[in-house]
């Protein structure tokens, strides 16, 4: 297909061929045209082919946009970028802000000019935006002007970075007065559907980050394959939740699905579940995308959120707990939409809707995919044994010039680094990510089985398990655990919680060293860090009269 990229940095740091996986486009929806604009599909076309003009399109404190109002502003970056700061087709744009909807605007000016998107999450500092940076060689930078310090030090270290515009601030780089020399429609770069239009890095990981290389095509192939078949929104229905824009769980729940069927999306520059719990109620939101934490957090205000409109609830980010399922339904009433996705692959691809879900599991493969749990050999095993998930569809792995990629993907499929099983109905259960296994005394024992079950008592908040060094067993099992307000940090309470977990699943695989902590590490995104959990600090138990 003809590339539009005249910068052809992405083009060329795609892996070869031969690593890439097998792409599926069964269903009649994932057909795509040679050139495609995933803009001109989601925003333009909603104004100009659907009427969804004067719809809202999305909200935030104090601020209203329509689907035509934000076509405006982002064609109005999309000729700031080009005709203002030299942007070219194929050039990468770093994006930092908090969830907004100028960040939003941004990321379609970037579309529409063939730019490719490298969205970063608020919080990163000039170090790590530098590696981002170095790895994307981001030319260009769009962001919000309270987050410009961290950025102006990067760039300084990397020199790449040679134009940037800030929202929200003054002076000579301030973005909104070049806006408002541009008040003509723009003119969409025809982009080929296999332009790379964004990079999405890995989180949680220990080493250096992986960028994941998305094109104009898999933008809308995720919109066309777990939303229509497991969420089923409707124009009607509005959309909310915590994960951060570079998150691609947050852009695809919080732009792309619901921009696909005309409805609003509420954005939220803090998303602790207070703000959260305020922004269901003061916007009227029925759709929530947020993590398994967010949601235990949440229970307690279960009898408020009963008199909301909120309707569908969808867990991500990390595995779904039993015990966190059950609570939620029992407070609110509604039945978590569990699924399991990767930045890899953009979005969910195993996943069951409110009548078919099953405690423990996390679904069955989306519509447009196909997953397997195979053996270290690649061979399939019956059902009930754990082995490795491997997955193939209409998106895939392709990480930016970067070796792992023939770990990710082989023969074909790509090997998403979690262990499951499938049962004989066809549903995937979780059992751990492969990394997570513990082996203990030639056991394996998979940390968030263990997890799962120490939810489950009332005395825990939150837990982490983790395996450490052990001279004896190879390595022990240990918990770290964030007690409920009012438990005592006792000699009796470890017991206590060792004794419920031995009682509930097979006794090897308990914790036989407990810690407790005032909070567990997390990622931006809500994801748990268990690599961190050895270096947290320890809370000194109390004494017992």
């Amino acid at each position: 297909m003809p590339s539009a990229h005249l910068d052809t940095f992405a083009r060329d740091a795609l892996p070869p061929r031969e690593w890439q996986p097998e792409y599926l486009f069964d269903l009649p929806s994932l057909q795509f045209p040679p050139q495609l604009n995933c803009a001109t599909a989601l925003l333009d076309d909603a104004v100009h082919v659907h009427g969804w003009g004067d719809c809202v399109c999305l909200r935030a404190p104090g601020v209203t946009w329509s689907y035509r109002e934000l076509l405006d502003r982002a064609d109005r970056i999309a000729h700031v970028l080009t005709s203002d700061m030299g942007l070219v087709p194929g050039n990468r744009v770093l994006l930092r802000a908090a969830n907004c909807p100028m960040l939003v605007a941004c990321w379609f000016g970037v579309m529409k000019a063939g730019g490719i998107a490298v969205t970063t999450m608020p919080m990163l500092r000039a170090g790590e935006l530098a590696t981002i940076i170095r790895i994307s060689r981001a030319t260009h930078a769009l962001g919000d002007g309270a987050l410009a310090e961290e950025l102006r030090e990067a760039a300084t270290a990397e020199p790449t970075l040679r134009q940037m515009r800030f929202f929200h601030g003054g002076g000579a780089e301030a973005l909104e007065p070049a806006m408002a020399a541009h008040d003509l429609p723009y003119v969409n770069v025809d982009t080929a559907s296999d332009d790379t239009c964004l990079l999405g890095f890995t989180s949680g990981t220990t080493g250096v980050p992986k960028a994941t290389m998305h094109f104009h095509r898999d933008v809308l192939a995720v919109c066309r394959c777990w939303p229509p078949h497991v969420l089923r929104p409707t124009a009607d229905d509005v959309f909310i939740g915590s994960p951060p824009l570079a998150f691609t769980f947050g852009l695809g729940g919080l732009v792309l699905f619901p921009m696909a069927v005309g409805a609003s999306a509420v954005l939220l520059d803090k998303v602790a579940p207070p703000q959260l719990y305020e922004g269901i109620r003061d916007f009227g939101a029925t759709i929530l995308f947020t993590a398994p934490t967010s949601y235990r957090a949440l229970v307690a205000l279960g009898h408020d959120l009963r008199a909301l409109p909120l309707r569908k609830c969808v867990s991500a980010g990390e595995a779904l707990p039993a015990a966190t399922r059950t609570l939620w339904r029992d407070a609110t009433g509604i039945e978590l939409i569990d699924g399991i996705g990767a930045t890899e692959l953009l979005h969910i691809f195993i996943s069951a809707d409110e009548a078919s879900a099953r405690p423990g599991a996390t679904g069955k493969v989306v519509p447009g995919y196909r997953a397997e749990v195979v053996d270290d050999e690649g061979l399939v095993v019956p059902p009930g044994v754990v082995g490795k998930l491997r997955v193939k569809g209409p998106t895939g792995c392709r990480y930016l010039n970067d070796e792992r990629q023939r770990a990710y993907v082989r023969d074909g499929w790509n090997y998403t680094g979690d262990a499951y099983f499938r049962d004989e109905d066809g549903y995937f259960h979780y059992h751990a990510r492969t990394d997570d296994l513990i082996i203990s005394s030639g056991y394996n024992i998979a940390g968030p089985e263990v997890e799962a079950c120490l939810l489950q008592h009332d005395a825990v908040a939150e837990c982490g398990v983790y395996g450490v060094p052990d001279d004896e067993r190879g390595n022990l099992v240990k918990a770290w655990v964030v007690l409920r307000p009012g438990v005592p940090r006792t000699a009796a309470t470890v017991r206590a919680l060792q004794e419920f977990v031995k009682a509930h699943i097979a006794p090897y695989k308990y914790p036989r060293a407990v810690a407790f902590v005032a909070q567990l590490p997390r990622t931006a995104t809500g994801k748990l860090q268990r690599f961190r959990l050895p270096q947290c600090e320890a809370l000194p138990l109390e004494e017992t009269s």
